[in-house]
């Protein structure tokens, strides 16, 4: 483990919904470590999506502090902050969200066009990701052609695709069979490990949290407390992944 990847100090949230005041985010204060991976996990309501959306730079606290990679990214505009998503964080939904009609290695691509990468470099870089998530045979399928465990393998591996230091996943097994949310845990493991990627795992699920190293646990807005998992689950052998 180095320094903290990430550093939240005393984070608020607040939503205005008509005269109602929704506190989201109650003080949170939290340190990721680089290379580790680590679950939040709480109740409907708790706060960790509105978490999630501030770790991930598509939402401002209301007030306190975040640090990424040391540099306060609390207060920066939309641009600012989309710039930031760009360059250093993937993200991994429970929906997927793919585009229905378009190959994989097409939707894979999808972030390096926004990011202005040539034809070749991006094909290039996207079969790449595939491959690194055991779909090299699968490039020209649709999502409709995939199976669910496939799909979410194509969403981690666009995910991918611009080098993230930080990967979010929110709940990424919340739509899969076991047999698939297991694949999908295996990959993420593998990422953490072998590609030192620090992950962070949105989840309600206890057993797929304890495939991390802590589980951090969210309630009313509140870190309650956090749990140091001593022996995390391990996922099925990455070269079964494939």
């Amino acid at each position: 483990m180095g320094s903290p990847v990430i550093e939240l100090q005393e984070v608020t949230k607040v939503y205005q919904m008509g005269e109602v005041e929704v506190h989201a985010l109650c003080g949170a204060s939290l340190e990721i470590e680089t290379g580790e991976m680590m679950a939040i996990m709480g109740p409907s309501g708790s706060g960790k999506s509105t978490m999630m959306n501030i770790l991930g730079c598509l939402d401002q606290p209301t007030s306190g502090t975040y640090l990424l990679e040391g540099k306060d990214v609390s207060h920066l505009n939309d641009d600012q902050l989309a710039q930031i998503r760009n360059r250093k964080i993937g993200f991994v939904f429970q929906t997927f969200n793919l585009l229905a009609r378009t190959s994989a290695l097409d939707n894979v691509m999808l972030p390096l066009v926004y990011a202005g990468v040539g034809v070749a470099k991006r094909r290039d870089l996207a079969q790449r990701a595939l491959e690194s998530v055991g779909l090299a045979e699968r490039i020209s399928h649709t999502p409709n052609e995939l199976s669910g465990g496939q799909q979410q393998r194509v969403a981690i591996a666009r995910s991918l695709v611009n080098d993230p230091a930080i990967l979010l996943a929110d709940e990424p097994t919340g739509n899969l069979d076991s047999k698939s949310g297991a694949e999908v845990m295996a990959i993420l493991q593998w990422l953490n490990r072998y590609q030192g990627i620090t992950v962070v795992v949105v989840t309600h699920d206890p057993k797929i949290a304890q495939h991390t190293g802590r589980i951090v646990h969210l309630y009313d807005g509140l870190i309650t407390r956090t749990e140091i998992v001593e022996q995390p689950l391990v996922a099925q052998p990455r070269n079964e992944v494939a």
